[in-house]
């Protein structure tokens, strides 16, 4: 049975996402909504997409799941909107602009048994999910540890979304969930948090360095920037070794994996398309099992990444807020 999607959103997101469905057989993009139908329809005509519709028309047609691919702080307003309607939803990372906002759209979905789900691509991708197995191998020993650095120059410039207080601009939620989740996945979640970084003209986040500590003494040392070009690269640590996810650790196509005492092997595991076939995938195959939440991408998952980065902001006397969405009303 093919899972009919619906996308909301018609920026650089959604064209990205909307190119790996060509990898997934049993998936399609039937609508697509925007802020006016206008705006949909010229999208869709790009797309071959036969559905053009506002928001709000989006949630009231014939899809299975919706995809929210919009600047974060209207995640939380078409999220809702979409689990109103019985959708399936996607919403794409950050989740939320706050924690508040993360909390009500999963206490909706988990209240009207929808499917909901944040699109970190990272958890699917085949080099994640051997990192994974290996470490449940005990190839690594006992994980104590993680590094993780995302930083991407970008010229500041006050009427980018990229730095755009209004619309969740700033390295944290921009780039700061990649590091964050990374970690939260291979550690869980932290006890405390401990952040420092520097901030534009405009008050919002340009770089942040984040420390994550665990009561049994576990760590994870992570950063993230906008001024700055980094490698992106993400080391797990364990007793025994060590598993790097290589080139870029948010979309990895190898693993070098380092045993204590041998020489470093690497593993050659690229993506299907451009990486987010993985996902779509996943979305499939939990909605063919009934399934209202991804095991490898938890509701509880995301609620302690969205409560890292709020500490993360709060802490560099930046504030959050949720926003309104045009189309939606």
């Amino acid at each position: 049975m093919t899972t009919r999607w619906g996308i909301a959103g018609t920026g650089a997101m959604a064209a990205a996402f909307l190119a790996d469905f060509d990898q997934v057989a049993d998936a399609e993009v039937t609508a697509v909504g925007s802020r006016t139908a206008e705006r949909a329809a010229e999208f869709a005509a790009g797309h071959g997409i036969a559905g053009a519709h506002t928001y709000r028309n989006l949630m009231a047609s014939d899809v299975d799941v919706v995809y929210v691919a919009t600047p974060h702080p209207q995640h939380h307003a078409l999220a809702l909107a979409a689990i109103e309607a019985g959708k399936a939803v996607v919403v794409e990372k950050a989740f939320s602009a706050t924690l508040a906002g993360a909390r009500e759209v999963v206490d909706a979905a988990r209240e009207r048994g929808v499917f909901c789900m944040e699109a970190m691509w990272t958890r699917f991708q085949p080099a994640v999910v051997r990192a994974r197995e290996l470490i449940a191998e005990g190839e690594i020993g006992d994980v104590f540890m993680v590094q993780a650095d995302l930083g991407a120059f970008r010229p500041y410039d006050p009427a980018s979304r990229l730095f755009d207080p209004a619309l969740g601009g700033g390295a944290t939620l921009d780039l700061g969930v990649y590091v964050i989740s990374v970690a939260q996945h291979f550690l869980g979640t932290p006890d405390r948090v401990t952040a420092t970084g520097t901030r534009y003209p405009n008050d919002t986040d340009a770089s942040a360095a984040i420390h994550l500590a665990y009561d049994d003494g576990r760590a994870a040392s992570l950063v993230c920037s906008l001024t700055s070009e980094t490698g992106g690269r993400a080391v797990v640590m364990g007793t025994a070794g060590s598993i790097e996810l290589a080139p870029r650790f948010h979309h990895p196509t190898r693993l070098v994996v380092r045993r204590n005492g041998q020489a470093a092997e690497e593993v050659d595991l690229p993506a299907d398309g451009r990486g987010y076939a993985h996902e779509i995938v996943e979305v499939g195959r939990c909605l063919a099992a009934g399934l209202t939440e991804s095991p490898l991408m938890s509701l509880d998952d995301t609620l302690a990444v969205q409560w890292v980065m709020e500490e993360t902001l709060s802490q560099l006397g930046i504030t959050a807020h949720e926003g309104e969405v045009p189309g939606l009303a």
